[in-house]
């Protein structure tokens, strides 16, 4: 019932628009503009002309691609801040006065007018696009709304912890934090007191301050604040909430906050004591964010707000992919340190072109300390060689909650440098001016690898996606990836060394001397971690087996339990090694960044919710769209699609394709 209103709603907008679109003359349209702009039944009717129930594939996380050929893009209309109606005025002036923004963005202009009706909204719209603001301007106007006297500064003494007026939640501590700059940026000239309550801080810090401050506006992640919500001594309380935002919710979903999220509404005011304005913003509308829209908004009274035009590309075409197979892990990081140094060589001898600043991304937290302490050896080295070296920072779970935005606040505001990260940074955070996506090993799902290219490419900059596997995952690769864009290169020497056959490289050399100076217990951890994502356990054995030979320098790999070998197959694996009184090598992390670490355990690299994939539409990567994410077909059968049907294409059937099934094609193996 739910999804038939969606549908019909939306036949009933496009037979309307394309009545009118028929009727309109080219010189009218201006003007017509310039009426849709200045009412909000006209905004509300634009807003469901698009196909509502469209659950767009994860590729649409990836940021606004704006093809020169869409005329779409050149009619976008303008809508000033200035011209908006129903908006206090001490909400306006920070951002036209401070911020200095005059038009509003596209999802800005879609969602803010529908909103401000007091209607819940369910909202697709990918990140990057201003949505923050989007929901942010129509919740604090509601809270306003219901009690006039929040607008006047005064009204911040009389702020308290147990009567919280606005909830936004987000999926991550850092998406939380951002939010919650906006919010305080929003409200300097009003009396609305935000606070923030986000995992991985001190709770008892938080709430001396919430209780000394007040709080009319909590910025929170789900379980923090169902933490609060359950524990009758921490004051918090929202008797008379006026909005509810749930921001990213198919990542909320995705990592498992469902639980937290039901539980969290079930400490909230029920609809028929104090009404509340729900807003549910998702870059992707998958069955499960369906079935969360059915459980928190008003059936009755809601409107769904598509921002994502139908003719727009979901993917990122403008953005080059490239795929560097190599045969093993010796091959892998000294194949990184190439790419980076040629990279910012050739960005150094580009007139205008802007400096090399990349996000290398890691499938464990383990291999994220294990880069972290390389990129810090190699930048010592050369300092006193004067070879080439990168600033590097550090991004993943393990790390404290000040740690973490230390390290995204640095890189944020670096003009270049390399971000070493786990999925943490995929989603929600934004840092300006990233030149290159660098994945090593194919990451666990689809949507990972999008989420992750989305970091760059952003606000029509140019960007690069690069993707280095070793062999053991080239199979789950082409699975994964079928259909995308991606071009393979073969311009790396590191990555096409021999070194199994004795072959080596100068970026060999100096890799294998930076592993040579790690701690023993940093490397063994990160070679335990590397199994459990591993579909080919056997495969990943052998190569990170031959690479602690050839890339470690190590005459044995890292002794292991025989129980642990047991429950993941490898008990009769050959080569590896097993340690006599069950000791687990490694399980301490004495890495630079100080945290403990167990290998394969952070939250972010577990992925729970493994039902969703059977309830979210992951399968819908473009499914008969030419040229789209698609899995055969028209489909992914475009020239150097991943796993298309044509030439070029990683896995085609043709030869030049990786894992063509003609010779000569990388991958012809009979593995494929």
């Amino acid at each position: 019932m739910f999804r038939s209103s969606l549908r019909r709603c939306a036949t009933q907008a496009r037979s309307a628009a394309t009545a009118a679109l028929l009727t309109q003359t080219r010189t009218a349209l201006p003007a017509v503009r310039r009426q849709v702009l200045t009412s909000r039944s006209s905004i509300a009717a634009i807003s469901r002309i698009a196909s509502i129930t469209r659950a767009y594939s994860t590729e649409a996380v990836a940021e606004q691609n704006e093809s020169e050929s869409a005329p779409s893009a050149e009619a976008e209309p303008q809508v000033r801040f200035a011209d908006l109606q129903g908006i206090h005025p001490n909400l306006l002036k920070p951002i036209i006065n401070d911020m200095k923004y005059d038009t509003m963005t596209p999802v800005q202009a879609k969602t803010i007018q529908p909103a401000l009706k007091g209607t819940d909204i369910v909202a697709q719209a990918k990140t990057g696009t201003g949505k923050t603001i989007a929901f942010l301007l129509p919740l604090l106007q509601r809270m306003i709304e219901e009690d006039s006297t929040l607008a006047d500064r005064n009204a911040r003494r009389q702020a308290r912890s147990d009567d919280i007026r606005g909830v936004i939640l987000s999926p991550t501590r850092e998406l939380a934090e951002q939010i919650a700059v906006e919010a305080r940026r929003l409200v300097s000239h009003t009396g609305l007191v935000v606070q923030c309550a986000v995992g991985g801080t001190d709770k008892r810090s938080m709430l001396h301050q919430t209780r000394r401050q007040g709080c009319h506006l909590l910025v929170a992640t789900p379980g923090r604040l169902n933490d609060l919500l359950q524990d009758p001594g921490s004051g918090i309380d929202a008797p008379n909430l006026a909005a509810l935002v749930l921001d990213e919710a198919d990542r909320m979903l995705d990592v498992g906050f469902e639980r937290e999220l039901n539980e969290i509404i079930k400490c909230l005011p029920k609809p028929e004591e104090k009404v509340r304005q729900t807003m549910l913003v998702s870059a992707t509308i998958p069955d499960s964010v369906i079935r969360l829209a059915r459980n928190m908004v008003r059936a009755n009274d809601f409107e769904f707000v598509q921002t994502i035009p139908e003719n727009e590309s979901l993917t990122h075409d403008k953005v080059p992919q490239h795929i560097v197979p190599v045969s093993g892990w010796s091959q892998v990081f000294p194949s990184l340190f190439e790419l980076l140094e040629r990279e910012a060589a050739t960005i150094k001898e580009t007139p205008g072109a802007m400096p090399l600043k990349a996000i290398v991304y890691f499938n464990t937290t383990a291999l994220v300390e294990l880069a972290g302490e390389l990129f810090y050896q190699q930048r010592q080295n050369a300092k006193n060689d004067g070879s080439p070296y990168f600033s590097s920072y550090v991004m993943q779970s393990k790390l404290s909650q000040q740690q973490r935005q230390r390290a995204a606040d640095r890189f944020r505001e670096a003009r270049s440098g390399v971000l070493l990260s786990s999925d943490v940074t995929a989603r929600g955070m934004d840092f300006p001016n990233v030149t290159h996506v660098i994945q090593i090993d194919t990451p666990r799902e689809r949507e990972s690898y999008i989420h992750r290219l989305g970091r760059t490419g952003r606000q029509n900059k140019e960007g690069q996606g690069w993707l280095i596997i070793p062999n053991s995952s080239v199979r789950s690769a082409r699975r994964m990836l079928q259909g995308l864009p991606i071009q393979q290169n073969s311009s790396l020497s590191s990555a096409e060394t021999d070194v199994a056959g004795g072959e080596t490289t100068p970026h060999h050399e100096k890799t294998k001397a930076l592993f040579g100076a790690l701690p023993r217990s940093l490397l063994a951890t990160a070679y335990m971690s590397m199994f459990g994502m591993a579909t080919d356990k056997l495969g990943m054995a052998e190569e990170v087996n031959e690479w602690t030979r050839l890339g470690w320098g190590w005459e044995k790999p890292p002794s292991v339990s025989h129980s642990w070998a047991q429950k993941l197959g490898l008990a009769n694996a050959p080569g590896m090694q097993f340690s006599e009184g069950g000791q687990r090598f490694g399980d301490r992390s004495g890495g630079r960044f100080g945290d403990r670490s167990d290998g394969y355990s952070s939250r972010e690299s577990s992925d729970p919710f493994d039902s969703m994939a059977s309830n979210a539409r992951r399968d819908d990567f473009g499914r008969g769209r030419s040229g789209g994410f698609g899995r055969g077909g028209s489909s992914g059968g475009r020239s150097g699609g991943f796993g298309g049907s044509r030439s070029g294409g990683y896995g085609g059937k043709r030869s030049g394709g990786y894992g063509g099934g003609r010779s000569g094609g990388y991958g012809g193996r009979s593995s494929f």
